[in-house]
């Protein structure tokens, strides 16, 4: 099950104890904020969570993979999570 924004919101209600309002608030400020910060071409860190890296891809040949016909990719930015080595162990922990 994915963890979804709404879920995020209420966590946020019932553990910091702010207003429902205020944590939708937080939470959307700060998707907002990691948003801003990727599409501005750079990288997040959050320790003992992660970072988030802007990679550049180059434009390439591909193929449709239903009619066979090559295409041309073009070049385009993705975003890359690498965890942090605490929460890497964290979650080997857990299983």
């Amino acid at each position: 099950m994915a963890l979804t924004k709404e879920a995020i919101i209420d966590t946020v209600y019932h553990q910091v104890g702010l207003s429902k309002s205020s944590s939708r608030i937080v939470t959307e400020g700060l998707l907002e904020i990691i948003k801003n910060t990727l599409a501005n071409g750079e990288d997040l860190l959050i320790s003992g969570f992660g970072k988030f890296l802007v990679k550049e891809k180059s434009a390439r040949r591909g193929r449709n993979p239903q009619t066979t016909e090559d295409l041309q990719l073009r070049a385009r930015r993705v975003v890359v999570f690498k965890t942090s080595g605490v929460f890497r162990d964290k979650i080997n922990k857990a299983n």
